[in-house]
């Protein structure tokens, strides 16, 4: 026991230092003597040995107190000391039953009373007494005084009030029977029990007793904890720390595991994936039948969920039980009850489902899911119809500069589904391909201004194969074009004739050195994104543009601190040169266009430094849009498991930019620096020529058009 290192919490913590997951077989926080308060100190000697600090270990006048009552009662009652309490918990484990409770037998109980008088020989009292109140088991998997008061009370142990100790000393009995998130009622009975024991023993007066047991029981904890804010990313570094370290020291050693989540972008990732799914959904479905609790032959009363424990705010959507539905010809809408109140749901609310009235599709019992418009007085007032999508999504941000993932979500919902989307899942880019090409093509000193023609052609594809003849989203053919003008407005032709004019090979050689695959096929259906990535490889890659060029690589983990607090791994930034930064800047220059004039028009109102590319998939199976500012860089994929169509006309403008912008929109928010924003900033070779158009065009000095008025690079374009 010199060295007992009792289980203890691994932490997950976002970069603020929020907790953002805990991993444990025993949640403990340990703490010492001075960190237990008296008050908890004095409830539990009080109630469980009231001899501790006269014995040695055993206290024989209990022991033969207890063998009376045994003979009398015929019942078997408890005569152990806090000290054999502890000499059981921690070395006697082999004589612990199924569900906690120890074997009855005098061996047992004779190694007990031998390891409990070692232990007083060996330690002090204080020390006895820490180590005990650090190891019992307190319910719902809290160990230890520390852990057991975050749960019931969400404080610390030195914060607890005299009724609130009196709890936890109470619960050691029986932790399972006595939690007060089970039987409030015995745990009423059993806390009144310690503060009269408390009184009996002197240290509090009788009528401090009386006062505490006549205050009700409250509590401020629940039995589970809040739902991670994060649970794709949580579970990611679950994995990561049971590879490198094993599950023994993930679960059992407390690790401090620092990351790089901002849990700010985080809860605003969480929004725009959910809402912009459900917008989607909405587009494309009507009503799906939901779970009826009537026909489960539950309650309609007594029933329950655990969302409604926790505080609902405007604009939370949570599940709301129909408790009455407005016969057809009447107003049409419907009342639902959401924790104990009831607010009406009226027939606008439920337009989206283009149904007459809810009669048509609800009935009582139905659990459905609403979105709280307004609170007054913590109570829901105004509220819609929503459901769960079938579709799915992911989001992916990632700090330009550093590599540091700043917030991701995998999929629509953790519970329902933990495949992670953003990591694992490959799915055809589409269109997000193609700066890739044309970044070959400005490497090979093509410009903004190359001109190609865009036509219907038809091209060899290979023998035994029909000839390959690329059409373009719109179907329409534009003639000679510009490579902006291309990459703007998402030509299909044109990204084809440069794919096969610089070479396949060349293009996928380029590609992975954004970290892309290199094994790419070298097809020229490549130039449309058959290629299959993973948001994560896409989103990484395109930091490479507003970083000059280089790309970090893309990590999770700041540093990983063992339970005494040192350092056992760290993290750095790793960058990996993609292309030359006057190359990276026109491409930023161009993928800027795409959001000023292209297919990402929308993002423009956002009024923000934005460049970025959106991605189709032929029957609209996969909708992506990548874009970044200055500073971070954000994907999105929007798309079903199974591949199918998301819906006419789902584009990536339409179903990806969308939850980008949401996304985008809470990041510029949070900005200190949103009227001042950060700029692309140009390499000292890059010039500027103002075009016919209007348009600032950026060149590398030298492949600008001759006679051109040049702007030197002394700020960036303004475009």
């Amino acid at each position: 026991m010199d060295d007992y290192r009792p289980n203890t919490i691994t932490r997950i913590l976002a970069r603020d230092g929020q907790t953002i997951g805990e991993f444990a077989t025993e949640r403990r926080i340990v703490v010492t003597y001075d960190q237990i308060p008296p008050v908890l100190r004095n409830a539990i000697i009080a109630t469980e040995d009231a001899g501790f600090n006269e014995h040695f270990g055993v206290s024989m006048t209990r022991v033969a107190i207890t063998v009376l009552k045994d003979i009398l009662t015929g019942k078997r009652q408890g005569a152990s000391t806090i000290t054999q309490q502890l000499a059981r918990n921690v070395f006697l484990q082999q004589y612990q039953l199924a569900g906690g409770k120890f074997e009855i037998s005098p061996e047992r109980k004779i190694k007990e009373w031998i390891v409990a008088i070692q232990i007083e020989k060996r330690f002090t009292k204080p020390e006895i007494f820490t180590l005990y109140a650090n190891q019992i088991n307190l319910g719902h998997g809290a160990y230890g005084v520390e852990a057991a008061s975050h749960l019931y009370f969400d404080k610390s142990a030195k914060d607890l009030t005299l009724e609130e100790a009196a709890v936890i000393a109470g619960i050691i009995q029986a932790p399972g029977r006595l939690s007060p998130f089970v039987n409030p009622k015995a745990t009423l009975m059993r806390r009144n029990y310690v503060l009269q024991r408390m009184a009996e023993e002197h240290y509090i007066s009788e009528e401090e007793s009386r006062e505490a047991q006549e205050r009700p029981l409250v509590l401020q904890g629940q039995p589970r904890p809040e739902p991670s804010v994060a649970p794709y990313f949580v579970e990611e570094i679950r994995k990561s720390l049971e590879q490198e370290y094993g599950a023994d020291a993930l679960y059992q050693n407390g690790l401090q595991v620092q990351t790089t989540l901002d849990a700010e972008l985080q809860e605003a990732a969480n929004r725009a994936v959910d809402r912009g799914l459900r917008r989607l959904d909405k587009r494309h479905s009507g009503f799906r039948k939901v779970r009826n609790i009537l026909a489960e032959k539950r309650s309609l009363e007594r029933f329950t969920t655990d969302r409604w424990s926790r505080p609902i705010l405007a604009g939370d959507i949570v599940p709301a039980l129909v408790t009455a539905v407005a016969p057809k010809g009447g107003n049409g809408g419907a009342r639902v009850r959401i924790g104990t109140h009831e607010v009406e749901l009226p027939k606008a609310a439920l337009a989206w489902t283009r149904k007459a009235s809810a009669a048509d599709f609800l009935k009582v019992g139905d659990l459905v899911q609403v979105e709280v418009r307004t609170i007054q007085g913590g109570v829901p007032q105004t509220i819609a119809l929503e459901q769960e999508p079938v579709v799915e999504g992911a989001l992916l941000a990632i700090d330009n500069r550093t590599g540091q993932v700043r917030a991701m979500v995998g999929g629509f919902d953790f519970a329902r589904s933990k495949f992670n989307r953003s990591v694992q899942a490959k799915r055809q880019v589409g269109s997000a391909f193609k700066p890739f090409i044309y970044t070959t093509a400005i490497d090979r000193g093509y410009t903004p201004v190359s001109i190609f023609v865009d036509e219907p052609i038809s091209l060899e594809a290979g023998p035994n194969q029909p000839p390959y003849e690329p059409l373009n989203y719109d179907r329409k053919y534009e003639g000679p074009v510009t490579l902006r003008r291309a990459l703007e407005d998402s030509r299909n032709v044109p990204a084809v004739k440069a794919l096969a004019e610089l070479g396949p090979n060349n293009v996928i050689k380029v590609a992975a050195r954004f970290g892309l695959p290199p094994n790419m096929p070298p097809y020229l259906s490549l130039a449309l994104g058959s290629v299959e990535e993973t948001l994560w490889d896409m989103t990484s890659a395109y930091t490479a543009f507003p970083n000059q060029g280089v790309r970090m690589r893309p990590y999770s983990i700041v540093s990983i601190a063992d339970r005494e607090g040192n350092v056992i791994e760290e993290n750095r930034p790793e960058p990996h040169e993609a292309i030359r930064a006057d190359t990276a800047y026109v491409m930023t220059n161009l993928l800027r266009g795409v959001v000023l004039r292209g297919t990402a028009e929308a993002a423009k109102s956002l009024d923000w430094p934005l460049a970025g590319k959106t991605g189709t998939m032929d029957e609209y199976t996969d909708a992506w849009f990548i874009g970044f500012d200055p500073n971070i860089t954000v994907g999105v994929w929007v798309g079903y498991d199974e591949k199918r169509p998301l819906g006419s006309n789902e584009t990536g403008a339409v179903a990806a930019l969308p939850i980008w912008m949401d996304f985008m929109k809470a990041y510029i928010d949070n900005r200190a620096d949103r009227k001042n924003p950060p700029q692309f900033e140009a390499p000292g070779n890059i010039v500027f020529v103002t075009l016919d158009n209007g348009i600032q065009e950026a060149f590398i000095n030298g492949t600008q058009p001759q006679g051109a008025n040049v702007v030197p690079a002394v700020a960036p374009a303004s475009n």
